[in-house]
């Protein structure tokens, strides 16, 4: 029995995927605390918790969206195309992000505050992008043939905005036990103050978009309560109850590394029931992973390159966690 490629293709864009929201998910989450923290010495403690790893969490990102384009072609035009908007928001919000880490520190204190607003409107923007782009994806996607058969507007519902407001509390809960992991004293009371609402936040915002998934969705529906998959489905609420639950218990016991790690439960757990509710298909409804697949040889070729560059993104980022363990402290740096 030969390899299936496709599928070999499927599971390293998606492990890429959430290596990304995972990663670039808590650093983006600093930005939307930030309205919340006021003084300078924090904020810079703030960024500095993430300021030598930010760049690399994205290379995730690059590495899903090549994947993509080169396994699965029909896929990445079709879902580029349908949503070119809010991914060209998104870009958006994460240069404005970018620039702002490197100016801000550089910045005079009377230009600072501009630095400080870009920085909070580059994460919002790019994490309520990334929502909404993903609201329009489970929504589906008008497909014609061999292209794309819907209008420039199509990705705009009340469903995706929807996903685009709930996306910002799963984040910030991820920025917010992060820095209850990485710092201490004043700033790190305010996090335990601020993680508790947003763990009862969210937990709302999933059961409101596990309702309206299955309403809206006819093919989801079925997809989610027919044999077998309803035996891969049922966990997935149960786990997230007991997350959130235990997250909770964590929080009111000031525990600090393992609030991080039910956090990052918690979204995993979201992501898998995406997983679930999709597949096989890579466009909704629509196009399978095998119909959509590049040429065997094309991706047997792109498949080399992947696997020799994959352990090096691996060793890197963990190197790179590793160098810039512990604890930051104001005064601390990397400028």
């Amino acid at each position: 029995m030969g390899i299936d490629l496709s599928l070999l293709w499927a599971g390293i864009i998606l492990f890429g995927v959430a290596m990304y929201v995972v990663m670039d998910g808590f650093d983006l989450g600093i930005g939307l605390l930030f309205p919340w923290v006021a003084a300078k010495g924090d904020r810079d403690v703030m960024m500095n918790t993430v300021a030598p790893v930010w760049d690399g969490n994205e290379t995730w990102l690059v590495l899903g969206g090549a994947g993509l384009f080169a396994a699965f072609p029909l896929a990445y035009a079709v879902v580029l195309e349908a949503l070119a908007i809010p991914l060209v928001l998104m870009l958006v919000g994460l240069i404005f992000r970018g620039v702002a880490f490197e100016f801000r520190f550089k910045a005079s204190d009377q230009d600072r505050h501009l630095w400080d607003k870009a920085f909070i409107g580059g994460s919002l923007l790019a994490t309520s992008a990334q929502g909404v782009a993903l609201g329009a994806y489970i929504q589906g996607i008008a497909f014609d043939g061999a292209e794309y058969g819907g209008g420039p507007l199509d990705w705009l519902s009340p469903f995706s905005l929807f996903c685009g407001f709930a996306l910002p509390f799963a984040y910030a809960l991820l920025g917010s036990t992060w820095l209850i992991m990485k710092t201490e004293g004043a700033l790190q009371e305010r996090m335990y103050g601020l993680a508790r609402p947003l763990v009862a936040a969210l937990l709302v915002m999933i059961v409101i978009v596990s309702l309206w998934t299955p309403l809206a969705h006819p093919g989801i529906a079925s997809r989610w309560f027919s044999l077998p998959n309803l035996f891969w489905f049922l966990p997935v609420p149960l786990l997230v109850a007991s997350s959130g639950y235990g997250l909770i218990r964590l929080l009111d016991g000031r525990a600090t590394a393992r609030p991080f790690l039910l956090a990052l439960a918690l979204v995993l757990l979201g992501y898998s029931g995406l997983g679930i509710s999709l597949w096989p298909h890579v466009i909704p409804d629509r196009v399978t992973l095998w119909e959509a697949a590049a040429p065997p040889q094309s991706q047997g070729f792109t498949l080399v390159g992947t696997l020799f560059i994959l352990p090096i993104i691996l060793g890197y980022t963990a190197w790179s966690y590793y160098v810039f363990r512990g604890k930051v402290r104001p005064g601390d740096g990397y400028h």
